[in-house]
């Protein structure tokens, strides 16, 4: 698909962040039984007090595994099962090489399931992709340099045909949103990496998704700006009430981000535990956060379970217990 913003501009693909549209990713998920998951393992499941709703994302035994040389294969994903509500934020942490994108890749149907199947509100996860039930930011902004600010954020509403007036009203509502009204017209070489970031997220929200998944979006930032934009996140989710699915190599930050942080363990990736961060609403949580003992706490109970190690009698449903001690806000990546 070739982009034009007028008789000369260059041509390209969509930005990365932007659901893709027309011909489906290749192949389509897997219909096939999956297998008997082992009594203990554990489960993302819902948080009670949303369980009534369709979830957001429902992944039921779904493995992933990749070909490898000489007819060796390569296990990304084992049995991994999860449960997102509607409006909650979830975390998925783990080492590197887990498979934590691979699990993203699957929710975005940008791959596809060896075995298991993916639900997003209800549907397969490929009709949702087409019906743009969900926004996607990863870390590399990705935006075109030939357009503005306002141009970035209008790019999806005008691949799918929202009239010119619409996209204008849309536009203006979201470059508010993310705060750089003053900035609508500038180049993305004139922004810094969080603003540019900033114009990720407002176009990811473009089209009203009620589901964000959100690939490391802040990993390439200095601390600050990470911090700044951790911020700026929860305020937005606050405001539009959209489902998060948040891969995080940060500890601190999947704790100030989220209502459940899932634990990944290393290759092939399984889910090791689920925790629930009791620290308020998400949209309410504030700088003031970063130093409160409960935060602290949290961040120990998800470095504990990191190294196998359960976080005083959490289990899979996310039960916190006793402050697991350790050195407080150390970050491991």
């Amino acid at each position: 698909m070739s982009v034009h913003t007028d008789d000369t501009s260059p041509p390209s693909t969509p930005a990365a962040g932007t659901p893709a549209t027309g011909t489906p990713a290749a192949g389509t998920p897997a219909h096939a039984a999956p297998p008997a998951a082992p009594a203990t393992a554990p489960t993302a499941s819902v948080a009670p007090n949303r369980a009534a709703a369709i979830p957001a994302v429902e992944v039921t035994g779904v493995s992933r595994i990749f070909p490898g040389k000489k007819g060796a294969t390569v296990t990304a994903l084992d049995n991994v099962s999860m449960t997102v509500a509607p409006g909650e934020f979830v975390s998925l942490i783990g080492p590197s090489g887990c498979g934590k994108s691979t699990l993203m890749r699957l929710i975005a149907d940008l791959d596809s399931p060896t075995m298991g199947s993916i639900t997003v509100f209800g549907k397969p996860a490929r009709q949702a992709r087409i019906d743009q039930d969900y926004g996607i930011a990863f870390q590399q902004a990705g935006l075109l340099p030939w357009r503005t600010v306002a141009g970035n954020i209008e790019l999806p509403l005008e691949l799918h045909g929202a009239g010119k007036a619409a996209r204008r009203a849309r536009v203006a509502e979201l470059i508010e949103l993310v705060g750089l009204s003053d900035f609508a017209g500038h180049y993305p070489d004139q922004l810094s990496g969080g603003m540019q970031q900033r114009v990720a997220i407002a176009r990811s929200l473009a089209e009203s998704p009620s589901l964000l998944l959100m690939d490391e979006p802040f990993g390439a930032l200095d601390e600050m700006t990470r911090e700044r934009m951790q911020n700026e996140l929860v305020r937005i989710c606050g405001e539009t009430g959209a489902a998060v699915v948040f891969v995080t190599h940060s500890i601190p930050e999947a704790v100030f981000l989220s209502d459940r942080v899932v634990v990944m363990s290393p290759r092939p990736g399984r889910i090791r535990d689920v925790l629930s961060v009791k620290l308020g609403d998400t949209g309410e949580r504030g700088e003031n956060l970063r130093e409160d003992e409960q935060f602290f706490h949290a961040v120990s109970q998800v470095r504990e379970l990191l190294h196998g190690t359960p976080a005083g009698g959490a289990g899979p449903g996310g039960a916190g217990g006793t402050s697991a001690g350790g050195p407080r806000g150390v970050d491991i990546r």
